[in-house]
């Protein structure tokens, strides 16, 4: 199966955006409107995610978010990879928090 992919730059700012890396991750550096929950979590978790849009998914370099983008479009949800991950949405000059209180990084 082919996942559709998508930069950084070019995902909406109204994104569903689904990050799937780990919690020390996710504290260093996040996009704003990004939903957290880890790639160990999603099977139990999928419920969380919505079915009636497109899911942008995101991890550090895009490995971990294109295989769960590829698993949330078999179950017939639409998901889109975002092409190199948290590296490219910084590298975009995207938005970007952290929950430590210091400057936001990629982890």
């Amino acid at each position: 199966m082919t996942v559709p992919e998508i930069e950084a730059s070019a995902v909406p700012a109204d994104a569903y955006l689904l990050d799937v890396r780990e919690q020390e991750e996710w504290l260093a550096g996040h996009a704003p409107q990004a939903v957290h929950i880890p790639m160990t979590q999603i099977q139990g978790r999928v419920d969380e995610v919505p079915d009636d849009r497109t899911i942008y998914v995101v991890c550090r370099v895009g490995g971990r978010s294109l295989q769960v983008a590829a698993w949330l479009n078999q179950l017939g949800r639409e998901a889109v990879n975002v092409g190199g991950g948290m590296q490219s949405w910084e590298a975009a000059r995207r938005p970007m928090v952290s929950e430590t209180g210091q400057e936001p990084f990629v982890a």
